[in-house]
């Protein structure tokens, strides 16, 4: 992935339908970025995170990453802080910012972000791959142009 890394044509187009496929917006991101495991959880009105499409999840998991507290969690706490949240390894990280239930993704270099359009947060997305991987700020950059693009999409 280079400097001048944009939204991909996929994720613009599923965007522009009348109603996206948030599934196919997720491959398109996990490709993108060389992912094997992604979330997209969007804000309800008690400000709690809903599970809107994941894949590579664990199906045992899914029931507690359906519904996410503000604050808990890598998605939760990018929420809380509107800024990315990032883990080279979550396998070995001590930080308690990962819930113990999420090591048993089996992932390691782990990404979430807010979906942030005008200040307003419309939930979070998240990545991850299989190894140990540091993302870079050009990465980290792009996932948060896609999360923004996703919350226009919302606020409309």
């Amino acid at each position: 992935m280079n400097d001048s890394e944009e939204i991909p044509y996929a994720i613009i187009d599923e965007l522009s339908k009348d109603n996206p496929n948030w599934e196919n917006i997720l491959k398109s991101t996990l490709a993108l970025f060389d992912c094997s495991t992604g979330t997209l959880h969007f804000l309800d009105n008690e400000s709690m995170l809903q599970l809107q499409a994941q894949i590579g999840i664990p199906e045992f998991l899914i029931p507690k990453l359906s519904t996410i507290p503000i604050g808990k969690g890598m998605a939760g706490i990018a929420a809380e802080r509107r800024k990315p949240v990032e883990m080279c390894n979550l396998q070995t990280d001590e930080s308690g910012i990962a819930r113990p239930s999420a090591k048993d993704t089996k992932v390691e270099g782990s990404l979430a972000a807010p979906l942030l359009y005008q200040e307003k947060l419309y939930g979070t997305i998240g990545i991850a791959k299989p190894i140990p991987y540091d993302f870079t700020e050009t990465e980290t950059n792009l996932l948060m142009k896609i999360g923004a693009s996703i919350s226009i999409e919302l606020s409309r």
